[in-house]
């Protein structure tokens, strides 16, 4: 296991609670990513450090098949200026191990990537495990996603 030692820091984005039980999170976070982009959420964010965007999953009530927050957003050099109807999250400095989704974003490589996730025995902390969609994710058919997941 990959294991990386990450520093604080803080998104500011839109969020859904949702849970992985029934499907639901396969239809909250699919329409959390239309409404983002229908709304050039992006784009509304003050104090952006750059165009990455990042789907972060926090406030677990458990493991992964309890209820949790998604949040989308990018990160941010403080949180200041949080609009109305966005939320900020902070991601506290710890270890993290990194996992790689490549290929087609229509295919499902980050679900597959996920299920891989919840059928491993990592050492979850379930504090706050995150997705980063850099340039490396700007071709869907040919994509590069990055998964942290928090560690004990």
């Amino acid at each position: 296991m990959n294991t990386i030692k990450m520093e604080r820091f803080t998104i500011v984005g839109i969020a859904v609670r949702t849970s992985n039980r029934n499907g639901q999170a396969a239809q909250d976070i699919p329409a959390l990513w239309q409404r983002f982009l229908a709304e050039q959420v992006a784009a509304r964010i003050p104090g952006k450090v750059d165009e990455t965007v990042y789907s972060v999953y926090t406030e677990y009530e458990g493991d992964y098949t309890q209820p949790y927050t998604t949040v989308l957003g990018c990160r941010v050099y403080d949180a200041a200026q949080v609009p109305e109807d966005m939320k900020a999250i902070t991601i506290d400095a710890g270890r993290y191990t990194r996992v790689q989704a490549k290929g087609s974003l229509d295919a499902g490589i980050v679900y597959q990537a996920w299920t891989g996730i919840w059928n491993s025995d990592m050492p979850r902390a379930y504090t706050a495990d995150y997705e980063v969609y850099g340039p490396k994710a700007q071709d869907p058919a040919n994509a590069e996603v990055d998964i942290f997941i928090a560690l004990k």
